[in-house]
């Protein structure tokens, strides 16, 4: 107890020091030079439409010099593009792979400051941490400003089970509402035990003494990122994706050393290569950081540590729509969120060292950690089980040690800006929610290392993104009532697109119906539609893996949706890019490896085959009975023809081959084109245990053993009516 009250104690006098540090900052924000470049920002309009990828490829290749080159189109890259072309300089911004990725798409969706590093700064007397912390809650409200329609507040529940951590937390979260100043998105507050499970009915009640509601904001990361990018385009920046860097070139200054001119790219879609001039060079690559350093000077140190955050995706039922919950203290001492995001839950994040790699993937490990984590918070109505583990994926975060210093050892709790000796300008760290600050610091460097002349300073800071402008909470309801669009999916393009929405739904097409009027889902159960496929491609969608990961969120929300959407997604871009057959091919067949490596759609499938047959005997007749049901010509196995069969006794006649495909191969596992007795009772005690959640297969086997014995039972009537009016005649 004694050392809980010097806990306590210590905390109080943190907040007193940080109450003291927090006025004073909040006394010097708003001053006449904020204000005059308030002024300036709503002067800065949108200059043009969005040009097309080849228009902007052949605005890279025009042989013309860049004030500044951005490498990397994740968060801060296009952060840095957006900051330098409304500065005025010109601005170029390639990108190896697709906008967001990497780490910018993989992340919590969160926008926030960070409680556990107040905490630090508190107890640690930090000062370096809790400027970081101010910094990203300024941040936090300039997103919330800037993107309506891709954020939100969302209040985050702190459970407490410990009577005396009541206080201790909610001084914390008080204090994190006072650093935030003006700023705070909402004011937290104390919930009594009833409150807590009346707002959050899935959590334990056992031992539950109250709980902490404060505020952070959420975001659509990868439609952010891509927005961001999108309003630097729209400014005047040449901005392309798959146009990878080859070699970076060098010339002779005015003091006789080598500095960078500019690089020579490969665009990794057309396979043609070329040389962009610039100024400057902006190294924005996240986990690929040390890689584009070592171009400059093959000697230079590696600076990245990166580490693997896995996160999963559950049904929304797992939680409140309107309400997230933090797990301060799980039993590794790492912070686990569990969060509602886009109809679904999501849940993670895991913490370990990894190798740097293009495609980062989930490990059953890390998912089975974050299940048992919070397994710890519901309550026993929720059967925590692997198979409602709707996605999972892996995202690398670029730690960095700072070769601005001399011990370079130790990692750097914030973003570091690096000027090498030939003008390469390295942006690393960082987080998420502090982008437009660390491309406000890295263009500010770059204009004094490559002694650029822009025309105006940083105007970034409440910058409207692409969609805000003309964008309400009720804006749906027009295209509801103006286009005939369902209420579900014009929720959705308001919120993805903001004002662009119109612009989406005039691209959609006819559903043959007296209502929704247009607009087909790509997949049943979610609010996507034919036009975003159409619409994606006007904002760069380059492969299938762009279109079903980054312009929809379908693969991080669902990966079994997704890879039943692909054929349709598939065929509309074959439309619109001019594929061949060919190359349409080719594409379902690398968004499928996608799916099946970094969505842990393989992670299910290596599951189901170590799952053990826990079946009773009992179980195992009945399976044997329908599994043999299916098997009319007694092969020992099922085959597409079977399933095919089946499924049209039962009146389900229109199913085509791909979906037939699909459900053979959820369930075989040795993947050689049929089912096996074994892998069917392996199938059904997988869903027994709750490592899966259902299978398409199983749901066939049932339905044409109730046929057969409906049937069966017909016949019986039959022959018994016809023995009854035999006895009548006699």
């Amino acid at each position: 107890m004694a050392s809980r009250l010097r806990k306590f104690g210590v905390t109080a006098a943190g907040i007193a020091i940080g109450a003291a540090l927090s006025t004073y900052a909040l006394q010097h924000k708003d001053t006449p030079q904020y204000q005059v470049q308030m002024e300036e920002m709503q002067r800065i309009r949108r200059k043009r439409t969005l040009p097309s990828r080849s228009e902007q490829i052949k605005a890279l290749q025009s042989d013309e010099e860049y004030d500044v080159l951005i490498i990397g189109g994740g968060a801060t890259g296009a952060g840095c593009a957006l900051d330098s072309v409304t500065r005025g300089l010109k601005t170029a911004l390639v990108e190896a792979d697709d906008f967001a990725s990497g780490t910018s798409s993989r992340s919590t969706k969160l926008i926030h400051g960070g409680v556990r590093y107040l905490q630090k700064a508190i107890l640690g007397l930090d000062i370096e941490q809790y400027r970081m912390v101010k910094e990203a809650l300024h941040e936090r409200a300039s997103m919330l400003r800037s993107a309506p329609h891709l954020t939100r507040p969302l209040p985050i529940m702190l459970p407490v089970y410990t009577w005396w951590q009541i206080p201790y937390f909610w001084v914390g979260i008080k204090a994190y509402d006072f650093v935030a100043g003006d700023r705070n998105v909402k004011s937290s507050y104390y919930l009594s035990r009833t409150d807590a499970l009346e707002l959050f009915p899935m959590l334990r009640g056992d031992k539950l003494c109250g709980a902490i509601v404060y505020y952070d904001g959420q975001q659509d990361d990868a439609r952010m990122n891509l927005a961001i990018a999108l309003t630097a385009a729209r400014h005047g920046a040449a901005i392309t994706n798959h146009v990878e860097v080859l070699e970076l070139l060098k010339k002779k200054g005015d003091d006789g050393k080598d500095v960078l001119c500019g690089a020579k790219v490969r665009d990794n879609i057309s396979k043609k290569e070329w040389t962009i001039k610039a100024k400057c060079i902006i190294n924005a690559t996240g986990p690929f950081t040390d890689s584009i350093r070592k171009m400059d000077n093959p000697t230079v140190k590696e600076i990245c540590c990166p580490s693997s955050g896995v996160h999963i995706v559950l049904p929304g039922y797992y939680s409140p729509q309107q309400m997230g919950l933090l797990d301060p203290d799980t039993s590794d001492g790492r912070v686990i969120f569990f969060l509602p995001w886009l109809n679904g839950t999501i849940a993670g994040t895991t913490d370990s060292p990894c190798d740097v790699t293009r495609t980062p993937t989930p490990t059953e490990d890390e998912i089975q950690f974050i299940l048992s984590e919070i397994k710890n918070y519901l309550n026993k109505d929720v059967d925590v089980r692997r198979g409602d583990v709707l996605s999972a994926w892996s995202g690398i975060r670029p730690l960095v040690s700072d070769p601005n210093k001399e011990d370079t050892q130790s990692l750097a709790r914030n973003h570091i800006v690096h000027v090498s000796d030939s003008k390469l300008i390295t942006i690393a760290g960082g987080k998420w929610t502090t982008f437009r600050a660390m491309a406000e610091h890295t263009i500010d460097a770059a204009i004094k290392a490559c002694n650029l002349k822009p025309e105006r300073g940083c105007v970034t800071d409440g910058l409207w993104i692409e969609g805000a402008q003309g964008w309400t909470p009720t804006m749906y309801i027009r295209l509801v009532q103006d286009l005939g669009l369902e209420v579900e999916v014009a929720k959705h393009l308001a919120i993805s697109y903001g004002d662009r929405a119109f612009a989406v739904a005039k691209l959609a097409t006819l559903t043959g119906k007296r209502w929704p009027i247009i607009g087909k889902k790509l997949h049943p159960e979610f609010p996507y539609i034919d036009a975003e496929v159409r619409y994606g491609i006007r904002e760069y969608a380059c492969t299938c893996v762009d279109m079903i990961s980054r312009r929809l969120r379908l693969s991080f929300l669902n990966v079994q949706a997704a890879i039943e959407a692909l054929p349709m997604i598939a065929d509309i871009m074959a439309e619109e890019l001019k594929w061949s057959k060919d190359e349409k091919e080719r594409q379902i067949k690398q968004c499928e490896h996608f799916l099946q490596t970094q969505m842990g759609h393989q992670a299910n499938r290596t599951l189901k085959e170590k799952v053990p047959i826990n079946l009773s005997k009992q179980e195992v007749d009945m399976y044997v009975k329908r599994f043999e049901t299916i098997d009319k010509e007694k092969k020992g196995y099922v085959s597409i023809t079977d399933i095919k069969r089946a499924m049209k006794s039962f009146g389900d006649a229109e199913v085509s081959g791909e979906e037939l495909h699909d459900i053979l191969k959820e369930i075989d596992t040795n993947m050689n084109g049929q089912v096996e007795l074994e892998e069917y009772l392996q199938m059904m005690s997988a869903i027994k245990s709750g490592f899966v959640s259902h299978s398409r297969f199983a749901a066939v086997a049932e339905q044409e053993e109730i046929r057969k014995e409906q049937e069966r039972l017909k016949k019986q009537i039959t022959i018994e009516r016809s023995g009854a009016t035999q006895r009548k005649s006699n």
